[in-house]
């Protein structure tokens, strides 16, 4: 919706006073258009909802009819993040009524905010992604490549664009370790377990050659057609395989590297060394998975154990 259909739908004091928010919106505070739909949308709703209840004029919103406006759409099953999102419009025009003076109070200000709810990542089991790993077709150069890229996703936690942007150099097979350019150019060395290590070796000495062309350069991993791989094909590569082996989610390459974080923690992992592994550069984004780690131990006591229903 665009400032100017929303400027030809005002047919009330209620409406007239969004229209000449919704140029403020436009012409003052600078919003993105994305931001800018989205907080007319979310008003636009607002101001329907007023017209089912009876209400035509500013000055008869109140807190009672935002928190009953929000609370209709809580039951019409709108996320935390798209309620949240309403908060903000919602604090935003009863701010901008009643600097105008067109409300004596700002009721907006009495809202409370709802917490963005955060999904905890989807993850196999230790048990599907070794059914994985053990079950990948690594005949000819694409197996071997194939079964390399996986090994390292899950063997290292590590990201597509970080396992694309390898070098032949950056592993260490002997030492079992890889060395990684993460994000804002810092670099880190992540180890690997034996499997991943076997898995690389045997690309590079059967895979690799075959793919190989001039124009390779040192990309550790290569496309059909000899170029660095990338992240675009390592992802299908990641959702090929695992469709091949069935009764495993898909998951993204990004899933596997989710995995790989929660089986570092419930195999007695500290923090801090899978923080060091996965390259982040706050604990508190490590932290996720320890959620992660609490649900699946709780779904395993719900389905054991004999009083957990109770």
């Amino acid at each position: 919706m665009s400032v100017d259909e929303t400027s030809d739908e005002a047919a009330s004091p209620l409406g007239e006073a969004l229209a000449e928010f919704a140029r403020h919106l436009g012409a003052e505070r600078g919003l993105s258009p994305h931001t800018l739909r989205a907080y007319l949308g979310d008003l636009q709703d607002l101001s329907g909802y007023c017209a089912t209840i009876g209400l035509t004029g500013p000055q008869e919103l109140d807190v009672a009819v935002l928190r009953a406006w929000l609370a209709r759409q809580h039951a019409l099953g709108r996320s935390r993040a798209t309620l949240a999102r309403r908060t903000a419009a919602v604090r935003a025009f009863t701010g901008h009524l009643h600097r105008r003076g067109l409300i004596p109070d700002d009721p907006g200000v009495l809202l409370g905010t709802p917490k963005r709810g955060r999904d905890l990542p989807t993850v196999i089991t230790q048990e599907q992604a070794g059914r994985l790993l053990d079950t990948v077709d690594a005949t000819g150069p694409a197996g071997l490549r194939d079964l390399a890229v996986l090994e390292l996703l899950y063997g290292t936690g590590i990201r597509v664009s970080e396992l694309c942007g390898l070098d032949v150099d950056d592993l260490d097979t002997v030492r079992r370790t890889a060395r990684v350019l993460g994000k804002g150019g810092k670099e880190r060395t992540v180890p690997m377990g034996e499997p991943a290590a076997r898995a690389v070796q045997d690309w590079l000495r059967a895979g690799r050659p075959a793919l190989a062309t001039e124009d390779s350069g040192p990309a550790l991993f290569l496309g059909t057609r000899g170029g660095r791989l990338h992240p675009t094909s390592a992802r299908r590569i990641v959702h090929d395989r695992i469709a091949e082996v069935g009764d495993v989610p898909d998951l993204a390459p990004h899933g596997l590297r989710h995995s790989a974080a929660t089986h570092l923690l419930e195999g007695g992992a500290d923090l801090r060394s899978v923080q060091e592994i996965l390259g982040h550069a706050s604990l508190q984004t490590t932290q996720l998975y320890t959620h992660v780690s609490a649900e699946r131990l709780k779904q395993v006591h719900r389905q054991a154990h004999p009083r957990a229903a109770d």
